[in-house]
C-alpha cells in the first residue's frame, strides 16, 4: 500500500526537513484517527503527509523527509517501532511522536527505547496532540541560549552549535532529544537534577511521563560511558534524580 498525501493548495510550497513550513508525516492505519489527525495538524499550520502502513510511511519519509513524525505503534506491514528505529538510522535528530492503544509504562518505554520523543496514548485529545507536536519541533529547532565553545569532559567533545558530539574519534549517533540532554547536563556539572527538572529544561514539558528521562538517561550511558552498568559520568543520585561528573575538570 503506498502512502497518502494530503490534498495542497496549489500555491503551497513543499519543504524538507530544513523548510519553512513545518511538515508532519502522520503514519496511521485506522482512517479515522488519520483524518481528525491530518485535519487538526492542518488547521494549525501544519503541512501533512499520509501513510496508512509501515512500508508506506517509511517509503515516504526517505523520498520526502518531513519535519517530524506521527507514527502509530500497531502498524500493519512493518511495526510502528520497527519503523521508528529505521527513522532513527535515517535521520537521528527527526521528531517523533508514538501513538499506541497500549498504555503500560513498559509499551511507553518500549516506545522510547526505539527513539521516539514523545508517546501519546489512545483515545488522545486531537488538541493535545497537536501541542506534543509543536513541543517537539520547536525543541528540535530551538534557538536556546548554548554555550559558543564546545563542551568537553575528557575524551567527550559536545558541541552545541554544530549539534554534534564524538568521544574519542568516534561521531556519537545521537537522537535529538539525546543530544539536548547530554549537552544539559554537560553544561551544568555537579549539580543533581530530579527527573521532573529534567523534563521542564530539556523537553519543555510542565508535566509528562517521568520515565522518558530515565530512558533516555539509560540509552545515553549506552552511549558515553566505557561500562553502562557502572556509569562514571551521569550519576544516578538516590532519592533525587541525575547529575554529570566530570572526569577531566578544567
Amino acid at each position: 500500500m503506498t502512502g497518502k498525501k494530503a490534498l495542497r493548495p496549489c500555491n503551497t510550497r513543499r519543504t524538507s526537513l530544513t523548510g519553512v513550513t513545518p511538515r508532519v508525516l502522520v503514519a496511521e492505519d485506522d482512517p479515522t484517527v488519520r483524518e481528525i489527525t491530518r485535519r487538526y495538524l492542518g488547521d494549525a499550520g501544519y503541512e501533512v503527509d499520509e501513510a496508512a502502513d509501515g512500508p508506506a510511511g517509511l517509503r515516504s519519509a526517505r523520498t520526502d523527509p518531513p519535519d517530524a513524525v506521527v507514527l502509530d505503534v500497531m502498524l500493519p506491514g512493518l511495526s510502528g517501532l520497527e519503523v521508528c528505529r529505521a527513522l532513527r538510522d535515517l535521520h537521528p535528530a527527526l521528531p517523533i511522536v508514538m501513538l499506541s492503544a497500549l498504555g503500560d509504562e513498559s509499551d511507553r518505554v518500549a516506545g522510547l527505547e526505539f527513539g521516539a520523543d514523545d508517546y501519546v496514548t489512545k483515545p488522545f485529545s486531537a488538541r493535545e496532540l497537536v501541542l506534543r507536536v509543536a513541543a517537539v519541533l520547536r525543541r528540535a529547532g530551538a534557538a536556546a541560549p548554548v554555550p559558543a565553545a564546545p563542551l568537553v569532559d575528557g575524551d567527550l567533545v559536545v558541541d552545541p552549535s554544530a549539534r554534534t558530539a564524538r568521544r574519542g574519534d568516534a561521531d556519537l549517533p545521537l537522537t535529538g532529544r539525546e543530544f539536548d540532554l547530554l549537552a544539559f547536563l554537560l553544561a551544568h556539572p555537579g549539580r543533581a537534577y530530579n527527573r521532573a527538572e529534567l523534563l521542564a529544561e530539556v523537553w519543555g514539558w510542565e508535566f509528562g511521563d517521568q520515565s522518558t528521562v530515565t530512558v533516555h538517561v539509560r540509552r545515553l550511558r549506552e552511549k558515553i560511558e566505557p561500562d553502562p552498568t557502572h556509569p562514571r559520568r551521569i550519576a544516578t543520585v538516590w532519592g533525587t534524580g541525575y547529575r554529570y561528573d566530570q572526569w577531566v575538570l578544567t
